[in-house]
């Protein structure tokens, strides 16, 4: 049987996937082994990892999937360089960017000295490599696809229609435009400057007014066919004066907006500047041009396709606030957007393409969960116990073993009934940016104090963002107005009126939240988890936000030890392990 390879590389949140024997079986970001955030070089940690987890020797994989293929759009490239006049230093910029993905089989003489890869090496189109991370993950026969991101080989959208085992291509939205520059350049404006701050800006939409629509939408124009261009005036990310590079390893972008920008709206926000109404409003005016501009495009996607179901990727299919209007803005009844969404999902895509080529099963390379990553056993929790047993006396913790499992259950889900705050560490590290009941911090949604107190002991976040609700399954319907599956927490759903009140922690000040659905197949131990809370409270909820403090999420075991330490939450639970502070606060 086949074994490959999949890798997203020279970009934000470099990942590594491993197919062996026709199945996936491993997929790991490369932050999470390194510990820095969005890693943007060559994954040789997440390379290693995969093949350890597979059993493999380098030697032993037949192709290595890269999702980019420099040569796609080679002609357009060179035409736009040379219409537009583009600087020396521009071009200099766009050929070493270029130079570097075409030396990708360099990289393994690098890291692997004295190994004789016999791979062969396959540069799947990164649009083509996100549609097959999104359909061919999903259970859909056939389906709607839709790609649509930043940029990448030269495009930044690209949609069509996928049946079987094929996938085809009809219309791609090419460099410079992009949905994804449009609002990642308001996001800048707005004061913050990381890479992937969109999410903060999601947050913040809620607490703002739509009253900048108009004077945004110019920015971003959209048509009948569904493509949309930007007013390039306002933009610098397709000049020399905009700058994106990953040397240190982190991803660091320039402002992509320009002067032109501040002129028409004002200062832009210093990120040490107070949050006022009008970056609220401009948030939330933002949030609707976007989505004018995507569901236009989705609805002419089924027009021309009819199909009720659409697989989402890219980058700005993690953009929940859209994604949860799909069902209500266009006629799509079934959505699956993969858990990792974004560029690391790209690996996954490009190894599945490759794997589709050489004949393998389609059915063998679902996803139905999101649980890809390192794993570790109860030997590895004692001997993580063991090494901080010192920490851990100073600290004055408890620790116990509970084995069976319902009887830990339903100890945790007390505790969380009795308010306190849960370090949730089990089985293998979720695939993608959610922590999704594997590597969890949990709290109590019935509290209207428990955001203040999470960001009090732990998360030391803005204010505005929501944490999410991890729900019960089967019991969506009487909780949300949409009754979905919604396994990776990829869309924002309104909470019923009459159940807001209840869970005030998980509810966004405009009465929405941001699921994740629970189910005993995906996730047995979680299931149990918040089965034992609804039992207790006949709330069938758990707040859940990210294992992490200013970090990327915990991996290993002694990476959640170190945060239990230097926060205040109240219960590590490590496996079958409980560590508790005996003095809670």
């Amino acid at each position: 049987m086949i074994n490959i390879l999949g890798i997203n590389a020279y970009h934000a949140d470099a990942s590594a996937c491993i197919i062996k024997d026709g199945k996936l079986i491993f997929a790991v970001e490369e932050e999470r082994l390194n510990r820095v955030k969005h890693w943007a070089g060559f994954p040789v940690e997440s390379i290693n990892a995969c093949l350890d987890s597979a059993g493999l020797q380098l030697q032993d994989v037949d192709f290595i999937a890269f999702n980019s293929n420099p040569y796609t759009n080679l002609a357009k490239k060179i035409y736009y360089v040379l219409k537009r006049q583009r600087s020396l230093q521009f071009i200099k910029s766009r050929v070493k960017n270029t130079r570097t993905r075409l030396n990708a089989e360099s990289d393994f003489d690098k890291h692997f000295p004295g190994i004789d890869v016999k791979s062969k090496f396959k540069k799947i189109e990164h649009h083509q490599a996100h549609l097959a991370s999104a359909y061919y993950a999903s259970d859909f026969d056939q389906a709607c696809v839709l790609s649509i991101d930043g940029f990448g080989d030269f495009s930044s959208a690209a949609w069509g229609y996928a049946q079987a085992n094929e996938i085809n291509i009809g219309h791609y939205v090419n460099y410079p435009h992009s949905l994804g520059i449009f609002y990642q350049a308001i996001t800048q404006y707005l004061g913050f400057k990381h890479y992937g701050d969109e999410y903060k800006v999601m947050g913040m939409a809620a607490y703002g007014n739509p009253v900048y629509v108009e004077q945004l939408q110019h920015l971003c124009i959209y048509n009948r066919s569904g493509h949309y261009e930007l007013d390039l005036d306002y933009f610098l990310h397709h000049t020399n004066e905009s700058t994106y590079g990953f040397d240190s390893g982190q991803p660091v972008c320039s402002d992509f907006f320009s002067f032109k920008l501040v002129e028409y709206l004002g200062p832009a926000r210093n990120p040490t500047d107070p949050i006022e109404q009008h970056h609220k409003d401009l948030a939330c005016s933002a949030q609707v041009v976007y989505e004018r501009a995507f569901f236009n495009l989705c609805n002419r996607l089924y027009d021309q396709y009819q199909s009720d179901n659409l697989a989402l990727a890219g980058g700005c299919a993690m953009n929940s606030l859209a994604n949860g209007g799909i069902s209500k803005q266009t006629p799509f009844k079934q959505v699956y957007i993969q858990a990792a969404a974004g560029d690391a999902g790209g690996a996954v895509g490009a190894a599945f393409s490759v794997a589709i080529d050489q004949g393998v099963d389609r059915n063998s390379l679902t996803m139905p969960h999101a649980y890809w990553g390192p794993a570790f056993s109860d030997q590895d929790y004692q001997r993580c116990i063991e090494t901080y047993s010192k920490d851990f006396k100073q600290a004055d913790c408890d620790i116990r073993h509970i084995e069976n499992t319902d009887e830990l259950c339903l100890e945790v889900a007390s505790a969380i009934n009795s308010g306190l705050v849960i370090g949730w560490f089990q089985g293998a590290v979720e695939w993608g940016p959610r922590a999704l009941g594997n590597r969890s911090i949990l709290a109590d949604p019935r509290r209207e104090d428990m955001q203040d107190i999470l960001n009090l002991k732990i998360k030391r976040r803005e204010s505005f963002r929501p944490f999410a609700p991890s729900i019960l399954i089967d019991q969506v319907a009487d909780w949300f107005e949409q009754d979905t599956e919604v396994p990776f927490m990829g869309q924002v759903f309104m909470i019923k009126e009459n159940k807001r009140k209840l869970i005030p922690a998980v509810t966004h000040v405009d009465g929405s939240g941001r699921l994740q659905t629970v189910s005993q197949q995906s996730n047995d131990l979680y299931y149990k988890l918040i089965t034992k809370f609804f039992e207790l409270t006949s709330v069938p909820i758990l707040l859940n936000t990210s294992f992490n403090e200013n970090e990327p999420i915990v991996c290993r075991p002694q990476e959640a030890i170190e945060c239990f330490l230097r926060t205040k939450m109240d219960y590590l639970v490590l496996g079958n392990n409980i560590i508790s502070r005996a003095e809670q606060e």
